[in-house]
């Protein structure tokens, strides 16, 4: 071996050391150039695009609706167009005979009308009150078909027995109102205005006059049939109706002033009658329910 190949081989480590560490160190520089570039020419990021949702499928809306309901308003619908159709007949019937009941209806008084146009509205008015009243009985019992299906047993029965009442009492206070109120009132109201005036009295406003004197008293008449039905449903008793009799008869007065032409006799001859028909409404109730404890009692 030759004893100068280590002292050579030393050599050359220390020669490549000094070579190392004399060359530039360039990561240094790399990194200081990378930190000098402003921000400003760096390169900004884009911004990301909203993703728009994926459009929904239309969804098909499906309504529910109840069969029975359906079946309800159709038969509603049926009833009213019956009441109309049989009004309708009515009417023309009766503005076709006009000729032939027109003096019943005037009673011989001399009427006047100030325009063409008004014997047309006299005539429709007066047609339309008596097609009404021929055809409240078929709209009664079309209203009766429409709502049966929906009472109780106990309204049923009710509606069932005194339905014929309803409308004799409906008919009564028509033919009190027509026989009875309507000429004392007009004789009344004449006579007093021919006192100072003279008195003329035209076809509309007599049309109006006949009708205040005979409608609402037909609905008046109708109270014993109301009072029975609040009876028969739990609402009214014949103690409360004794109670209230007073506030009652005030009611009644306050009622017949609102309806019937503003002299003090007309008012006077609506509300005995109706006096009349609360007591009769008050003995009705008390009869029923003193009828209805036995049978509760033997049940």
């Amino acid at each position: 071996m030759d004893p100068h190949s280590d002292q050579n081989r030393k050599d050359l480590n220390s020669l490549d050391k000094k070579e190392e560490a004399a060359l530039p160190d360039h990561s240094a520089e790399t990194s200081s150039t990378t930190q000098s570039v402003p921000e400003k020419l760096k390169p900004e990021p884009k911004p990301e695009e909203p993703r728009m949702p994926p459009p929904e499928e239309p969804k098909e809306q499906k309504e529910d609706v109840d069969p029975a309901l359906i079946d309800h308003l159709t038969d509603l619908r049926k009833q009213l167009i019956k009441s109309v159709v049989v009004f309708l007949v009515f009417f023309i019937a009766v503005f076709s005979t006009i000729n032939l009941w027109f003096p019943y209806v005037t009673r011989g008084y001399t009427l006047i009308v100030l325009s063409p146009l008004e014997v047309i509205s006299f005539y429709t008015t007066i047609s339309a009150a008596m097609a009404f009243g021929l055809s409240v009985p078929f709209v009664c019992h079309f209203l009766w078909q429409f709502v049966k299906p929906g009472l109780t047993q106990k309204e049923g029965r009710f509606l069932s027995l005194y339905s014929p009442a309803i409308l004799l009492l409906f008919v009564g206070g028509l033919a009190f109102g027509y026989y009875v109120v309507n000429p004392l009132s007009y004789n009344f109201l004449v006579k007093l205005g021919k006192m100072n005036f003279d008195v003329m009295i035209t076809a509309k406003e007599y049309a109006r006059f006949l009708l205040m004197t005979t409608m609402p008293i037909g609905l008046l008449f109708e109270l014993p049939i109301v009072a029975l039905f609040l009876s028969a449903i739990g609402v009214l008793t014949s103690a409360t109706m004794k109670k209230v009799r007073k506030w009652s008869y005030v009611t009644l007065g306050v009622v017949s002033a609102l309806i019937t032409p503003p002299d003090f006799l007309s008012q006077l001859i609506i509300l005995i009658p109706m006096i009349g028909l609360y007591e009769a409404s008050i003995f009705i109730v008390t009869k029923t329910e003193k009828r209805l404890v036995p049978d509760a009692d033997a049940s």
